[in-house]
């Protein structure tokens, strides 16, 4: 199969996914119904007949902002793990490990605890002290990384990003245990979940997104020469240095959002990378979108189990990704051993 075909599928795949995501739960809507219902808001398509009012409140204000927030923010975190990869040269890296996802947590647990509310962020606080709060890792992690190596190495990148983001957690157990009542709603936020959150949520995410996944599509052939090693990319022209803090930064505006708006969601941006590569090769003009496409359909498939698979129960959706990607995990380990 050809490279158009392929992503021709995976587009039809995911839209299909997310007209599921939309139509199933704990009232199922037909697929048809749940398609006139979007065509009937989107280009204002006379609506089918026959159809319950409480059906079109159902998908357009509750499932479908949803879905697609599960869907955005699924593709942030599979592009930023597929950039954390390539960057690092290891396939078991993702962004998490430099504390992006401890750096959000901590801000968010910050407002959670005090009742915080920043005059210009409104609602919004929430969301917007995680990001703030991830950024702030990664320029953290990098600085001191400067300082202790000059030639800025990916091992003391990863080892200092991991000794930071377990002084982070450690302070953030601190403060549960300070806060004691708080921890359901703190524990809950940081499994991730997309209940209760609306067009507000995605309009959020998109600029971010936006922008994450555009920084970092200006550097594909960084990235496929950063694969073959540094030495052999200084050899090439490439300024390494440089482009690994540019990429790495934006891979913090993807995480941080994506963690920020819908808590500490693992295993995606390393599950859909690898998928990726398997399937339009190692070239990253071609794994980028890929990647994004099977990491925010992999999301909303997780996001239906987590809400479906036990009525009325809701589960964290980092658990059930977490279920899922930790045999992954291992296969990708050891098969490379």
């Amino acid at each position: 199969m050809k490279l158009p075909e392929k992503f021709s599928v995976g587009i039809v795949l995911s839209l299909l996914i997310l007209c599921a995501g939309s139509s199933l739960g704990s009232t199922s809507i037909g697929f048809i119904d749940t398609l006139s219902i979007a065509f009937h808001k989107i280009t204002n398509l006379p609506l089918k007949a026959g159809i319950d009012p409480r059906n079109v409140t159902i998908v357009w204000n509750l499932r479908f902002p949803r879905a697609l927030l599960a869907f955005l923010t699924g593709c942030a975190l599979s592009v930023s793990g597929t950039v954390f990869q390539s960057t690092l040269k290891n396939p078991l890296a993702s962004p998490y490990i430099i504390g992006v996802s401890s750096g959000a947590s901590l801000g968010a647990a910050l407002v959670i605890l005090t009742g915080l509310r920043l005059p210009f962020a409104g609602g919004f606080t929430l969301p917007f002290a995680g990001f703030l709060f991830a950024l702030a890792t990664v320029v953290f992690v990098l600085f001191f990384t400067s300082k202790i190596d000059k030639n800025f190495s990916n091992n003391t990148i990863i080892l200092f990003g991991m000794v930071f983001s377990l002084f982070v957690n450690a302070f953030l157990t601190v403060l549960v245990v300070l806060y004691r009542e708080q921890l359901r709603n703190l524990l809950y936020w940081q499994m991730g979940s997309f209940s209760l959150k609306g067009w507000d949520y995605v309009v959020l995410l998109l600029p971010f997104l936006a922008l994450g996944t555009l920084g970092a599509a200006r550097h594909t052939r960084e990235m496929d020469i950063l694969t073959f090693g540094e030495d052999q990319a200084k050899s090439l022209g490439v300024d390494t240095e440089k482009v690994r803090i540019r990429l790495l930064f934006y891979t913090a505006i993807l995480t941080g959002a994506a963690v920020a708006l819908a808590g500490a969601i693992g295993f995606v941006d390393l599950i859909a990378p690898h998928l990726a590569r398997k399937i339009v090769g190692a070239r990253h003009r071609h794994a980028l979108p890929m990647a994004a496409i099977l990491g925010g359909s992999l999301l909303v498939v997780t996001d239906l189990i987590a809400r479906t698979i036990l009525p009325p129960s809701e589960l964290p959706v980092g658990a059930v990704t977490a279920i899922l990607g930790a045999p992954f995990f291992a296969w990708v380990y050891f098969r490379k051993r």
